[in-house]
């Protein structure tokens, strides 16, 4: 199984977008990248091209497979101990500018194969068949709002990366992609300041039901105002030689069903506040982040229909980053991290488990898909990270990270293995992980792939459901293709 993913012949595709996010309607707030990290995206055949260049128009395309392994699995029974599976994605952006108003589109379609019909590791996160996930309207108000600023209003369907990426996200590595129905305002001064404030209804992927997934059933997505997430981002340039970024939003869900039928939930009324001080990197400098994120409001502890108590939430998380890059050819950069995210206890009182709303974490944490097993939850881990970049067509890192629990007595991560005595303690274990990407035909076919090796500690061997599966390796290979 596992061996067969590194001796196969089969061409998967993974599509790394740039951070600014291919087909979004309008550009969020910056965000750090490393050396080799920001990729060319201009493809050698273009779909805009062949179509003659029609005035007005952006156009553009992605097809991307790929094929991932696992052994050794670290979630609990029924998961299997070992799992494969073969992905694709396809995308299809369409825009066209008027003038003063821009009219946008954007089809996803996700689909899994070969997947164990067991697997609790493939959900929506993998599988999204044919959807319109982006549908807008763009008014660009250019400086409308004062001499020297820029400004922008979008209304519809729309995704969003903002700010660090870490509470609300267009996905990268996932298969499928967080996509939002609402209103969004953008701000730009003369002074690089931004300003980003917008009121969204998540959409909610469908099929979630095993058959659906299975079969890659078409389902339109659900979207309502059972689920709504608001807020804004300020974006301060020139702030102790880097940028600082302050963030509030807000999060309201309520169940849409009974027991039988609907989607459950935990009803979360969540304020989630923050800041972020950070500087790029940059060759011949020291690089630096610092993210502090706190989370109030209201949840249930649990999903189930007769679980109908709110209990207060008080949550944080911490992300701290110091990097170096050296002025030398490869332009290699080393850099220390350090993470730190509250895990719930015994308690029924108070909830306490650190929610990343819509963010992603492959950037942080390594590959997720049939692996994934480290998020920001009841999570202490500092790692160290080599990156390099010896020509435009190549970047490599590899990652080193320790993982420990915040609190013993809550499921770590994402794993879903617990002990609620706290007997088992709070070493997790070690993950090393590495990726290496090439661009095999320079802006069109991108090939990447990548391991992750999960040593398992203590907690991860002895928890009451811990599967003795042994360590966990995981491997991936893509192609992508840019049109």
């Amino acid at each position: 199984m596992c061996a067969a993913l590194f001796g196969a012949v089969i061409p998967a595709v993974a599509f790394a977008q740039a951070a600014s996010g291919q087909g979004a309607p309008a550009k969020p707030a910056s965000t750090q990248v490393a050396p080799g990290q920001q990729l060319k995206q201009t493809p050698y055949f273009a779909l805009y091209e062949a179509l003659g260049k029609p005035d007005g128009w952006k156009i553009s395309g992605t097809i991307r497979p790929r094929y991932d392994g696992l052994g050794g699995q670290f979630r609990p029974s029924p998961s299997p101990a070992t799992n494969d599976l073969f992905s694709m994605q396809m995308t299809l952006f369409a825009e066209y500018d008027t003038g003063p108003v821009r009219i946008g589109g954007e089809i996803f379609d996700s689909r899994a194969y070969f997947q164990r019909r067991n697997s609790n590791s493939i959900a929506t996160t993998e599988v999204n068949a044919l959807e319109l996930g982006q549908a807008y309207l763009g008014f660009d108000l250019e400086d409308a709002v004062g001499a020297g600023t820029v400004s922008t209003l979008t209304v519809g369907r729309f995704t969003q990366n903002i700010g660090s990426r870490r509470l609300i996200a267009r996905n990268q590595f996932r298969n499928t992609i967080n996509a939002f129905t609402g209103i969004a305002y953008d701000f730009q001064n003369a002074e690089k300041d931004k300003l980003r404030l917008f009121y969204t209804l998540p959409h909610y992927r469908l099929p979630d039901d095993r058959a659906g997934i299975l079969s890659n059933s078409v389902e339109w997505d659900h979207e309502g105002f059972d689920a709504q997430l608001f807020g804004g981002i300020f974006t301060k340039a020139n702030v102790l030689g880097g940028i600082l970024e302050a963030y509030g939003y807000g999060f309201l869900e309520r169940d849409d069903g009974t027991q039988l039928e609907g989607i459950q939930t935990r009803d979360r009324r969540l304020f989630t506040p923050g800041f972020r001080l950070f500087r790029a990197p940059k060759a011949g400098q020291f690089d630096h982040e610092l993210e502090a994120i706190y989370q109030t409001g209201i949840a249930r502890n649990t999903t189930a229909v007769t679980d109908v108590t709110d209990v207060p939430v008080s949550a944080y998380f911490v992300h701290a980053e110091a990097g170096y890059t050296f002025d030398v050819p490869w332009v290699p950069r080393l850099s220390l991290h350090y993470d730190h995210a509250s895990g719930d206890g015994r308690s029924d009182g108070s909830y306490n488990r650190f929610d990343t709303l819509f963010g992603a974490r492959r950037f942080d944490y390594g590959p997720t898909s049939l692996y994934g097993a480290v998020q920001r939850a009841n999570l202490i881990s500092p790692s160290v990270r080599l990156e390099i970049s010896p020509n435009a067509d190549w970047d490599f890192y590899v990652d080193y990270r320790g993982l420990w629990l915040e609190d013993p007595t809550d499921s770590f991560a994402s794993t879903g293995v617990r002990d609620r005595t706290g007997q088992s303690g709070r070493f997790a274990g070690q993950q090393i992980e590495t990726r290496a990407r090439h661009w095999l035909v320079p802006r069109s076919v991108l090939v990447d792939a990548g391991v992750a090796y999960l040593i398992k500690g203590s907690f991860l061997e002895n928890a009451p459901n811990a599967p003795r599966t042994g360590d966990t390796i995981y491997g991936y290979l893509t192609t992508t293709f840019f049109f």
